[in-house]
């Protein structure tokens, strides 16, 4: 018999590569991952993992076992979502992986509704940006995850994963109500200004530098943070102009004014779950949820920056 822990150990390996990524995916020792590699293969009668080098490779058994593992897997998980559908009432825990701007703007409201029509079930939301987000999705740490894309940069679609989309977010430029900045008549006005931006290491800040390159203007980048209320606080406060997304702007920059940049950019925000959840009731609850609190936000457009 093959046992389903031993068969994600695989899975894993497979997925991930090395030993000790398995060992910190599955919150196991290296030395674990091994006795259970080995049980496998006792089981198998097959030689599935080999030494190369300093590594532990899958063979080709490891390798077909493997991609049977990951429809297992799956298949264990579509099992679980049918059963949780036959319950009269949800119940249990859904871990979800958020980034800031869809925590602030469309978690609360959604809990509330899930608090209301479904009390029995627990939402717990930790904040994680993407990629960090779908590791955890993909090692079982988080049931649901909150993505993004911005324009030209398209998150990858990765096996075993199933994308919903939620919203499409304006990308607003941020000035400050007063001062050298406040009023703008196009962007190279801008072009000596201070500006607060993502880590160029991530997607925000990738794609606010190249946009910004492709006008005409480098930016000068005096303050760079991931934490959009800090970039918010530096607008608001008259000591930064930034390009902020519509969840986060509308409603935390206080008297600064916003923009609508040439050709209306826009992110692309969505939810994914492992393919085996995508019908489990708790999932079909929250991104239901999600949906009416991106439905009812403000879709007022701000005036056009020349």
């Amino acid at each position: 018999m093959l046992h389903l822990s031993r068969l994600r150990t695989l899975h894993e390996l497979a997925r991930l590569g090395t030993v000790g990524a398995v060992a910190r995916s599955l919150s196991y020792s290296p030395s674990a991952v091994s006795q259970q590699l080995a049980q496998l293969e006792k089981e198998t009668g097959t030689s599935l993992t080999e030494q190369v080098g300093r590594r532990l490779v899958l063979t080709d058994a490891g390798r077909v076992l493997a991609e049977h593992a990951a429809v297992l897997l799956e298949g264990v998980e579509r099992a679980e979502s049918d059963l949780a559908a036959t319950r009269p009432a949800l119940s249990g825990v859904l871990r979800v992986a958020s980034f800031q701007s869809v925590m602030l703007s469309l978690i609360p409201p959604a809990l509330t509704v899930l608090s209301a029509e479904h009390p029995d079930l627990q939402i717990e939301v930790h904040q994680r940006e993407v990629e960090p987000a779908y590791e955890g999705l993909l090692a079982h740490e988080f049931d649901l995850v909150l993505g993004e894309e911005y324009p030209g940069l398209d998150e990858p679609h990765r096996p075993g994963v199933q994308r919903e989309p939620l919203l499409e977010d304006p990308l607003l430029l941020a000035v400050p109500s007063s001062g050298p900045w406040c009023d703008p008549e196009g962007i190279e006005d801008l072009a000596d200004a201070s500006w607060t931006a993502d880590p160029e290491t991530v997607m925000p800040g990738v794609w606010v530098r190249n946009h910004l390159r492709g006008l005409g203007v480098e930016p000068r980048v005096r303050f760079e943070t991931i934490d959009l209320l800090l970039q918010a606080h530096l607008v608001r406060s008259g000591h930064a102009v930034a390009i902020i997304p519509g969840l986060v702007a509308r409603e935390h920059l206080g008297s600064a004014r916003l923009l609508e940049l040439a050709g209306a950019p826009r992110r692309r925000v969505h939810t994914a779950v492992r393919s085996g959840r995508r019908d489990h009731p708790a999932t079909r609850a929250l991104r239901t949820a999600l949906a009416e609190a991106a439905a009812s936000l403000d879709s007022a457009v701000p005036p056009k920056l020349s």
